[in-house]
């Protein structure tokens, strides 16, 4: 704590917002209260939903539960994110637009510029600091994505994680995604949580679901005049797609006419529901190069097999969804409170074409590019369960982008317009006019939330943050639309950015462009769009209006300056690689012992990223002695080293269904040391050899360098936990904890060769420079 008597100022111990007690040197401040008879704040956010998702904007997907907050709410039909996760929620939650916050792409990079530091500034104050202050009960469940991924160790910093940006509860993960079936490590508060298994049937949609109840019933029932603040941000229905085996059946042969019927269908359900009107014109599929469609009827029928899957386990994944807002309804119901809460659902950005032209059942090597479709089709019936790691083709995202073009990351408006339900005290709240159920076409920026909710609790917003001076909110609250449907949208101009795609809304109109990596931005041509009578964007008019597409194209280039957009991304790569020089203590080698916590999947990544590394076990056994000496990794790509009566093994797993084994003759009971040589010549490939107190007694080549988000969970020593290396050990022992001793796993990183990324920095540097 720290106080200043002669202004009265004071600091509570999480570091939150600084008030100031006028005329008081008391030195622990009276208790905030809430303005009386505050609402509750309900604010849900699933994780890459497309616009036409959901059942009450033209899905076929049966959500009923969000069906029915609609009919009794509001539905917004211009509403727009960022085109990526990260941002939207720096936006939503400090109401100041992402790059100035510090988010201006998500939270896996550090190349040196404010507007891409990866976390929330010092000086923005987020959502739950400032209701917090306000004398409400924070909590957060889910996907939280702010913290940078080289502060996301057991060893902190903390400054940026959840509990430290104001929520008194927190249980989720940090990083973008995770496997919803085994997750790769949750955090309860600012403390990992300790699985080694997870229970049979476990799915993280229950579990979230489950906690953010606890959290407000024990609230609730512990101070029943203080409201509550809760953000419930999904990791649903982000890769890898995984769902229940009911809800996958459920789905079963609903998509098998595929994508551009499917697409049609949506569309005509939009004009029948008053969502789009009738003089929309529905756009040709993607064609842009790189960012095409096929035509479904072009497909094999192999491929249309394995593609309509793909899209079963993603229909699975939103009912889940929506089955988790029906047990929050209910539960809000149980606790008199459900008439007294402010709920809004929205979605973090469009629907996601990372799964590219063909999907695939393995998205943590995947994002190299890599695909396989005959291996996913050997896998189609485990699509959806624990042992692979899918995303869908980029041609469902389309449908789920419907009506509009492209998808996320893009500054089309697939990249960012999504659906936004919002429900309660302050919404809508006379139904005489046929003012709940209906649509409000305003435009409105996920910028303008926090500003809105504030107005609506009648919170005021601070002006400081641990003594500093905050940024000024650039949200506009558009409390206003909620009372009057024919009231003028308070925003009027917005800009966009997202790996150097950029747009520019004002009034009506917007200039868009399309990127492409390592491509002049001087060279791009800025397409031109009427939104209000082609909202689809499929009447480009920079040619008869070139004054215009000046205007707005300089209107954003002010914006870019204003916001920290720039340095803009040119598509080098290089701001993946470029990291500050204290992080070379993450590539230090490391020695584990039995009981360490499994080590951080980032700082693992570390001592093995496309570069050679060994592994020495120095255990002590007697002849009986079996289990996992080590892990890195799990379904989704990974290498374990384990003993069993047959001998001594290195596995590796691609990630792709691929399980290759070095096998050894056991060692006899005494001490050993067991060493892994992975050796990196280059071609993104290891050459592994297995020895046994010196003696050479394996080998293997060409294994693929995982990266860039493989091994995705950490190391272990011991056991294997949560989802394995090698399924088939996993099911006949579980973590299979090593019954020997371990006296030491000792992580040595070696030389990257010429041809890693981290070889080519100076390179990318100067090819970067020739395009910016």
């Amino acid at each position: 704590m720290s106080h200043t008597a002669s202004t009265g100022a004071y600091q509570n111990f999480e570091g939150r917002i600084g008030r100031t007690v006028a005329g008081s040197d008391a030195w622990w401040p009276p208790e905030a209260a809430a303005p009386k008879g505050a609402p509750n704040v309900i604010v849900i956010m699933a994780d890459d939903l497309g616009y036409s998702d959901l059942g009450c904007y033209g899905s076929e997907i049966a959500t009923p539960n969000l069906d029915e907050l609609a009919a009794g709410a509001l539905r917004f039909s211009n509403y727009h994110a960022t085109p990526m996760c990260s941002p939207t929620r720096a936006a939503l939650l400090t109401g100041v637009n992402s790059h100035l916050a510090g988010v201006g792409h998500v939270a896996h990079s550090d190349a040196g510029f404010p507007g891409y530091a990866m976390e929330l500034a010092d000086d923005v104050a987020s959502a739950a600091e400032i209701f917090s202050d306000a004398g409400y009960f924070t909590a957060m469940v889910g996907k939280w994505h702010l913290t940078k991924d080289s502060h996301c160790s057991d060893a902190g910093p903390f400054d940026s994680w959840p509990v430290q940006r104001g929520f008194d509860r927190f249980y989720g993960f940090l990083d973008g995604f995770t496997n919803l079936h085994h997750p790769h490590r949750l955090i309860d508060g600012n403390s990992p949580v300790t699985v080694d298994t997870y229970p049979e049937g476990y799915y993280l949609t229950d579990d979230l679901t489950d906690r953010a109840v606890e959290m407000l019933q024990g609230a609730k029932a512990s101070n029943p005049a203080k409201p509550f603040f809760l953000y419930f941000s999904h990791g649903s229905v982000h890769a890898p797609l995984h769902a229940k085996p009911a809800d996958i059946e459920a789905q079963r042969g609903r998509y098998d006419a595929g994508w551009d019927d499917l697409r049609e269908e949506r569309f005509a359900r939009m004009k029948a529901m008053g969502l789009v009107d009738e003089s929309i014109t529905l756009p040709p599929r993607n064609a842009e190069p790189g960012q095409e469609v096929a035509p479904w009827d072009s497909l094999s029928s192999d491929e249309q097999r394995l593609f309509a899957r793909y899209m079963e386990v993603y229909a699975a994944m939103v009912t889940s969804v929506d089955e988790s807002f029906g047990r929050l309804r209910s539960a809000l119901e149980r606790m008199g409170e459900l008439d007294n809460t402010i709920i809004m659902f929205t979605s973090d950005n469009g629907a996601s074409r990372e799964g590219e032209a063909e999907g695939t059942t393995a998205y943590y090597v995947h994002l190299l590019g890599a695909t396989d479709t005959t291996a996913d089709l050997a896998r189609i019936d485990d699509i959806g369960g624990p042992t692979t790691m899918p995303h869908y083709p980029r041609g469902w995202a389309a449908c789920g982008n419907t009506p509009f073009r492209l998808y996320k990351i893009n500054t089309h408006a697939g990249g960012h317009q999504v659906p936004m339900i919002l429900a309660g005290p302050g919404v809508a709240e006379s139904t005489d006019d046929g003012a709940a159920g209906t649509w409000r076409d305003q435009y409105v920026h996920v910028v303008d939330v926090l500003p809105t909710l504030l107005e609506l609790t009648g919170v005021a917003a601070p002006s400081e943050r641990n003594g500093k001076a905050l940024k000024a909110m650039q949200g506009i609250s558009f409390a206003p639309v909620l009372a009057n449907p024919a009231a003028s949208s308070a925003r009027t101009e917005q800009y966009y950015e997202m790996l150097g795609h950029r747009g520019y809304y004002r009034d009506g109109w917007e200039v868009v462009s399309l990127h492409y990596p390592l491509t002049r931005f001087s060279d791009e041509e800025w397409e031109l769009y009427d939104l209000t009578s082609d909202p689809t964007e499929t009447r480009n008019l920079a040619g008869a209006h070139p004054d215009l597409v000046a205007e707005l194209s300089q209107a954003w280039d002010q914006a870019a300056w204003a916001n920290q957009v720039y340095p803009l991304d040119e598509g080098s790569g290089l701001k993946y690689l470029q990291r500050p020089p204290w992080n070379e203590v993450y590539e230090r080698p490391v020695t584990l012992t039995p009981g360490t916590p499994t080590l951080e999947r980032w700082r693992s990544l570390q001592l093995v990223m496309i570069r050679s590394f060994s592994v020495t076990a120095r255990i002590s056994i007697n002849p009986s002695d079996e289990g996992i000496v080590m892990a890195h990794g799990d379904q989704g790509g990974g290498y374990s080293m384990w003993l069993d009566a047959a001998g001594v093994h290195l596995t590796y797993n691609s990630g792709r269904g691929l399980l290759e084994t070095i096998d050894a003759p056991r060692p006899d009971g005494g001490e050993h040391a067991i060493v892994a040589d992975f050796v990196a010549p280059g071609g993104n490939v290891w050459n592994v050899t297995l020895s046994v107190d010196g003696t050479k007694v394996g080998a293997a080549d060409g294994w693929t360098c995982l990266f860039p988000m493989a091994p995705f969970e950490g190391i272990d020593v011991g056991l294997d936990r949560r989802s394995p290396v090698h399924w088939d050990l996993y099911q006949a022992h579980g973590a299979y904890p090593f019954t020997g001793t371990i006296h030491g796993v000792d992580v040595q990183p070696g030389e990257a060769p010429a041809d890693s990324p981290n070889s080519l920095i100076e390179v990318l540097r100067e090819m970067g420079a020739a395009f910016e």
